[in-house]
């Protein structure tokens, strides 16, 4: 009885995994079946079943900057899907009363989304609170906040991030709470190119998780600090709560003095040629080894338009380090000049741009005046070209006033491309996530906050407000991209999409927010 019972079951699980398309006959392999002892009742065949099904998130179909609007500007809620009613309410989140109603509309030249995208417009509430938008069929948004100066935290959490990226520096608690650590890679970097030479290369900001520190995105980082204090130098303090505050320095250049200490390092000190980097190894036997990157022509001059741009800007509160500044891109601009096959004409250019201005030597206004000649078209993508361009336009020196003309309409044209390309887009801003995301849409700001600035232009302005609402939860995805903001943070979600971890692209976010600091506070 028992071996017919083996019999029976061995035939049933062949029939099975012959009708599964498990493989041929001769691939299978069967172990013995194990029974209890005579007369135990058999109750399974050993499966258990598993259930492993995630329930998917269920996102919002309005769309709020999560952390909320200023009580006296624009305030828009987009309405995303296929079921959006006539009316949209705001509702005041502690009291749940209605304190709003409007009207939801539909644009025509909507561009750039899969799904309907709605507007509805909430200007007229400018009472200061915690609210949260509904609307029937589609449910609610998440809550914001309608208040004075709704980013003026967030502000300052982006410009203390460099503080906090600081190498061979102890972070006190009282200064950077639970950011707080002990000085780091304060040790000499060997040179990888001549191990038994060594350079005492401490300082600098930290650029990934690895820790390691790099000359050219340091100075692009340095580039857009600079030119937000230089265009909105009044929303900048000396309180931002890093070691220098107090000094009746502005802390934003107290940062940026930082890493520029640092690449002072990075130069050699008998040709002027400047260093790549610092790449931090962890040797499991010896700990975090440094070594020094090579020499390379193209870190070298943009490590001169840097330091030139630091000493015009910095030379006011310290003249003595100002000038060390200047001679030392002076130094490095004169060693690239002698490989000029290994750099671009647009280094060259933004290099020449920055010390013209700051020395106003011909031989460097002829550089600059020969590339805008040759390239009447100029690339105002390139940053190079736009830093240039607009260090050119805003020197005291003498300048061709034609070739000024030149920059000005290319640079208005490029402006008005981005502000009508984020006017007709669906979520109002100027983004395609398979051409960059958002470091091309920074990109983009950074040029439009130029231009603002140059002619104030309200239009502009709220275009520069739709890309910060954006960032903070107004996108299709509802997330916030900013460190520490929103209900729904990157950090819960992909953290490949935070802003502010990158230093170049936060010091990007630093432009585009003076220029938004400016204008609420020149609104209220």
């Amino acid at each position: 009885m028992r071996t017919r019972f083996y019999k029976i079951v061995n035939v049933i699980i062949l029939c099975v995994l012959l009708t599964s398309g498990c493989g041929s006959v001769s691939e299978l392999s069967f172990d013995t079946l194990q029974v209890g002892s005579e007369g135990e009742e058999i109750t399974t065949l050993g499966l258990s079943p598993e259930f492993d099904y995630e329930v998917p998130e269920s996102l919002p179909s309005i769309l709020v900057n999560q952390v909320g609007y200023a009580c006296q500007s624009d305030k828009t809620a987009l309405f995303q899907g296929d079921r959006i009613p006539d009316t949209f309410s705001v509702v005041d989140a502690e009291s749940r009363q209605v304190v709003y109603s409007g009207q939801i509309e539909q644009r025509e030249n909507a561009e750039g989304t899969d799904e309907q995208i709605c507007y509805g417009d909430f200007t007229e509430l400018e009472t200061a609170g915690t609210y949260y938008i509904q609307a029937a069929k589609i449910g609610q948004s998440y809550t914001f906040v309608i208040g004075d100066n709704p980013y003026g935290e967030l502000y300052h959490a982006a410009l203390k991030k460099y503080y906090y990226n600081r190498c061979g520096l102890t972070l006190s608690s009282e200064l950077a709470g639970e950011a707080a650590r002990n000085a780091c890679h304060a040790r000499e970097a060997q040179l990888k190119d001549e191990a038994s030479v060594s350079l005492e290369v401490s300082g600098g900001w930290h650029v990934d998780e690895m820790s390691n520190r790099d000359v050219a995105k340091g100075c692009q980082t340095a580039d857009y600090l600079l030119l937000a204090y230089e265009l909105y130098p009044e929303v900048f303090d000396d309180q931002a709560g890093i070691p220098e505050s107090g000094n009746e320095i502005p802390d934003v250049l107290d940062e940026v003095k930082y890493e520029i200490d640092w690449l002072l390092k990075m130069q050699d000190a008998t040709s002027g040629a400047v260093y790549a980097g610092v790449s931090s190894v962890d040797n499991k036997a010896s700990g975090y080894l440094l070594y020094v990157d090579g020499i390379n022509m193209n870190v070298t001059i943009r490590f001169a338009a840097t330091l030139a741009k630091f000493s015009y800007l910095y030379q006011d509160y310290d003249r003595v380090f100002a000038t060390q500044c200047l001679q030392a891109a002076d130094r490095a601009y004169r060693y690239a000049g002698k490989y000029l096959n290994d750099i671009t004409q647009e280094e060259y250019f933004h290099a020449a741009a920055e010390l013209y201005r700051a020395t106003g030597s011909g031989g460097y206004h002829n550089v600059v005046k020969n590339y805008l000649l040759e390239n009447p078209i100029a690339e105002m993508k390139n940053d190079f070209v736009f830093l240039g361009c607009v260090t050119y336009l805003s020197t005291k020196q003498k300048v061709d006033v034609n070739l000024c003309g030149d920059v000005m309409k290319i640079l208005m044209q490029e402006g008005e491309r981005i502000a009508e390309a984020s006017k007709n887009a669906g979520l109002l801003v100027n983004i395609d996530e398979k051409q960059g995301g958002a470091a091309e849409m920074l990109r983009d700001i950074a040029r439009l906050t130029v231009v603002d600035h140059i002619i104030t232009n309200h239009e502009y302005a709220m275009v520069l407000q739709n890309h910060l609402h954006y960032m903070l939860g107004r996108n299709a995805e509802s997330v916030s991209y900013l460190d520490g903001a929103g209900s729904r943070n990157y950090k819960n979600v992909d953290e490949s999409r935070g802003i502010m971890n990158q230093i170049d692209l936060n010091a990007e976010l630093v432009l585009m927010m003076s220029a938004i600091m400016k204008e609420l506070d020149t609104a209220g």
